[in-house]
């Protein structure tokens, strides 16, 4: 059994990267984000797997084991909010404490005026992101943090306690999860590591998207040296929780760097600069990157084409799919393109009908992964969710395969063009500075110096994985 198991994992894992490197597989592969979803098929409420993660682990075990898919991700609910309520972060409403059970998470824009980060305090941001992080940014984040000079608290040092070992307890548990999905269901694991554009992280968790709006047009300079001073926070941390074997891609969930949210001008000003050398230097070592790109990227399309060849995954919500296809289908696998609405409202024939059109008009030639237009929460019907699977398993089989395609990084890594900042990335105390307070270090240097930027490195994914994971 275990040996049948392994091999269908096997199966599946070609099948799934073959297509992602613009190879033909046996069959289009299915890869369904679904999160909100997995909770209702499970028999779960929103509330028990967004609070209790081992409830949404075995929704996502059990989906993947019943519809018998190529690739899921361990827990696309993902926000684990007895994490969050740990951290006591604000901006989340929660099912079965501010909004019903049966109501996915909610995340809280700020009032115009009451941001996280206040429009005169780029300077701080520039100057040492980490540092700001910490010292502004989380104690308005959470209830319990207490800013700077004001008197600790006992629920202060708590948040920091239970918020670092509960990230380390969740983080550590999606290792077993991976493998019991392997050893389990025979399914691979769809996604390893984040990543966020700069500009989408100062409109998402800092200035929210109403300060944004108007710093583009009052402040442009400080935004751009912002969005600088991120790129290689961001660049470390997605390279971070990349998968060693370089076979499945960072997730990059893309928010508000689309028209309408900002112009076009806006774009080639601030997203594109900062976005694109990021993501060569990734590609540079061997790892694609998932384009989750939510909303109508049509616009930008061209843009995208210009990075590597395999570098990305598109992935496509509104999005029409057959200009993507024109446009990147060359170059790059594409993903999903099946309307949420039409999962949660249309009938089964509607279903099938779409998952036609898409394997006939974009995958016939490879390079394509069915999946919905977005990540499918509980208004998604299961008979829906069957007939998209049973569909694409009978009807998107090619005649001919290739064997999985060559990852094709460049010979030489691109120019750097990330600058970088007065701290290096992953470093929240550099070592030299801790040097300066120890005592004549009488034995091995080298190694008092290691374990202490391994320590001092999870301070710094504990900060920055608040800022892009929760």
């Amino acid at each position: 059994m275990a040996q049948d198991m392994e091999q269908k994992y096997q199966e599946r894992l070609t099948r799934y990267v073959t297509a992602m490197r613009k190879g033909v597989p046996d069959r289009v592969p299915i890869r369904p984000f679904v999160a909100e979803f997995a909770a209702k098929y499970a028999g779960y409420t929103c509330q028990e797997v967004s609070h209790d993660y081992n409830k949404a682990f075995d929704a996502a075990r059990k989906c993947a084991r019943e519809f018998d898919w190529d690739a899921v991700v361990g827990n696309m609910v993902y926000v684990w909010t007895g994490l969050t309520e740990a951290i006591g972060l604000r901006y989340y409403a929660v099912p079965g404490l501010s909004i019903s059970p049966n109501t996915g998470f909610q995340y809280l824009e700020p009032p115009e005026g009451k941001s996280w980060m206040q429009e005169d305090e780029y300077d701080a941001l520039i100057d040492d992101p980490i540092g700001f992080l910490y010292n502004t940014w989380l104690p308005r984040t959470s209830k319990d943090v207490q800013p700077i000079g004001a008197p600790s608290t006992y629920r202060n040092n708590l948040s920091f306690v239970k918020g670092g070992m509960a990230m380390m307890q969740y983080f550590t548990a999606f290792g077993p999860q991976g493998a019991a999905l392997r050893t389990e269901c025979g399914t691979a694991s769809a996604i390893a590591g984040i990543f966020k554009a700069p500009l989408d992280i100062i409109g998402d968790k800092l200035r929210g998207y109403l300060g944004l709006t108007m710093d583009l047009l009052t402040q442009p300079d400080k935004v751009m040296k912002a969005c600088e001073a991120l790129m290689p926070h961001l660049l470390w941390t997605a390279l971070s929780g990349a998968d060693p074997d370089k076979n499945v891609p960072i997730g990059f969930w893309m928010h508000r760097g689309c028209t309408p949210f900002v112009t076009m001008d806006q774009f080639e000003q601030f997203y594109w600069p900062t976005l694109r050398p990021i993501i060569e230097e990734i590609w540079s070592r061997g790892h694609q990157v998932l384009f989750y790109a939510e909303g109508n990227w049509n616009a930008h399309l061209k843009r995208f084409a210009e990075l590597p060849e395999q570098s990305i995954v598109f992935h496509i919500d509104q999005s029409d799919p057959f200009l993507a296809h024109k446009i990147l289908g060359d170059k790059f696998c594409l993903s999903g393109g099946v309307p949420n609405a039409l999962l949660a409202y249309g009938t089964p024939d509607d279903v099938r009908a779409y998952c036609k059109k898409l394997i006939d008009g974009i995958g016939r030639e490879g390079g394509y992964i069915m999946d919905a237009s977005a990540i499918v929460q509980n208004d998604g019907q299961i008979e829906n969710m069957k007939a998209l699977t049973d569909f694409t398993r009978e009807y998107g089989g090619y005649s001919r395969s290739t064997s999985m395609p060559e990852i094709k990084t460049p010979s030489a890594p691109p120019a750097s063009s990330i600058p970088q900042g007065k701290k290096a990335a992953g470093v929240c105390v550099p070592w030299d500075e801790k040097l300066k307070e120890l005592p004549k270090i009488q034995g091995d240097a080298d190694l008092v110096k290691r374990i202490w930027e391994e320590t001092d490195a999870l301070g710094y994914l504990y900060i920055m994985h608040c800022l892009l994971s929760f």
